[in-house]
């Protein structure tokens, strides 16, 4: 899926001469008449490659295409000095999952066994591939959706929007790498099922059956985004290429793992506690890995 930007015809002394002759709504027809056209030609260029292939063809060059050696080799920086960061978190997790389902038990309850059932069966239908051009559909249409919320967020124009189980686009005055990535580590299904528990918990109360389907509901969604979101990525995406794939796929990586944190810490009886244990083992294991560091780096110098 494409995240296009459209800047102003204002920035330049020639489309400024034009902005003169031309109405706000005759702009805005004229950005919506090229941006279909753009994507009919994507997709019409690619007739006789697969379906899925068109979904993220772009029309234009991305920024990764045009991007200096100088500003390739940063953000390449970047993304390797954020790895650190997130095997810790990585190791966190790993290290608190383990003690609470093995040494705990939290695999003997019920409410890990309703989320754990709704992923796998999400898994298996995917597998399957039962209905797949309506999850694509439904996909897509969340991943649009994300995309736009966070436009939103961020203060931005949305000027146009599209999606189908072949793909979509939308059109924004503003874009920044977490506009662009925001569908990659968002579960937008997940989101909008924590909407409507927490919705129907003040209005009408859960009874602990539902509450127990709400978890199989936010395995299910959150299998349904990372499944996907893995289908998609190996696609040529043009979000990725826009901020330098690398660094992309890092930050990806890095902002599913935090959000799976998040929604296993909202999950468990006592969120705060959970969210401030998670926080204090994060920081103990960097002090940990900080100091193993340090003593490989100043054995590696004495040799």
């Amino acid at each position: 899926m494409k995240l296009r930007s459209e800047k102003s015809p204002a920035k330049t002394l020639a489309n400024r001469k034009r902005a003169r002759h031309e109405s706000h709504d005759g702009f805005m027809h004229t950005i919506k008449k090229r941006s279909h056209e753009k994507t009919n030609r994507r997709l019409n260029s690619r007739a006789n490659a697969s379906v899925w292939a068109a979904i993220s063809i772009a029309e234009n060059p991305t920024e990764e295409d045009g991007m200096g050696f100088f500003q390739h080799a940063v953000r390449n920086l970047l993304a390797v000095l954020l790895l650190p960061f997130f095997w810790v978190t990585a190791w966190t997790f790993l290290s608190g999952l383990f003690h609470a389902t093995v040494e705990q038990g939290v695999w003997q309850s019920a409410r890990f066994w309703y989320f754990a059932i709704g992923a796998i069966v999400m898994l298996g239908w995917f597998w399957s591939k039962l209905g797949q051009s309506f999850f694509l559909y439904m996909y897509v249409f969340g991943h649009e959706l994300t995309h736009a919320a966070f436009v939103k967020c961020f203060g931005g124009k949305i000027i146009d929007m599209e999606w189908s189980s072949q793909g979509g686009y939308v059109t924004t005055d503003k874009t920044n790498w977490v506009i662009a990535l925001s569908p990659y580590f968002v579960p937008f299904w997940s989101m909008i099922a924590v909407i409507v528990y927490a919705a129907a918990s003040l209005l009408f109360g859960i009874t602990p059956l539902g509450n127990l389907v709400f978890y199989g509901v936010i395995g299910a969604t959150w299998a349904f985004h990372l499944a996907w979101t893995l289908w998609m990525i190996p696609r040529d995406q043009p979000d990725l290429k826009d901020n330098g794939t690398f660094l992309s796929l890092v930050l990806i990586s890095f902002g599913n793992l935090i959000v799976l944190v998040t929604l296993l810490c909202l999950a468990s009886p006592a969120p705060l506690e959970s969210m401030r244990g998670f926080g204090y083992s994060l920081f103990a294991n960097a002090l940990t890995w900080g100091d193993t560091i340090l003593r490989w780096c100043r054995d590696f110098l004495e040799k």
